[in-house]
């Protein structure tokens, strides 16, 4: 009896491990597919809300590249706008001590061009 039941419980363990791990690929395809777009690129969208990003730009007395600061700041806005439902954002103002204010969209999907 208490073989089953130590069988049981490592099953339900290894479901809500698997559960879980997939869950946990869901949002980062979803903030893969988040686009980046200018703000005259949104009149069609509806607006979801906004977020302020932010990562250490200095590492020791070093500062991080630009571009890097930038492609970072991008996929955690990608990251929030999933969160609040959103599938474009637009940057607000430039990098500041590596912090960056993002405007999150909803935009109707793109339609793939028919021949």
């Amino acid at each position: 009896m208490r073989l089953k039941k130590y069988y049981e419980i490592n099953y339900v363990l290894m479901l809500v491990a698997a559960v879980s791990g997939c869950a946990s690929l869901s949002p980062e395809r979803a903030a893969q597919a988040v686009r980046l777009l200018e703000a005259t690129e949104v009149s069609a969208c509806a607006r979801a809300g906004s977020t302020l990003v932010s990562v250490q730009d200095r590492l020791a007395a070093l500062q991080q590249v630009e571009g890097g600061v930038q492609s970072e700041l991008e996929a955690l806005a990608r990251r929030s706008a999933v969160q609040l439902g959103g599938n474009a954002i637009v940057a607000i103002g430039k990098v500041d001590r590596g912090s960056q204010s993002f405007a999150v969209y909803r935009c109707p999907e793109r339609r793939a061009a028919t021949r």
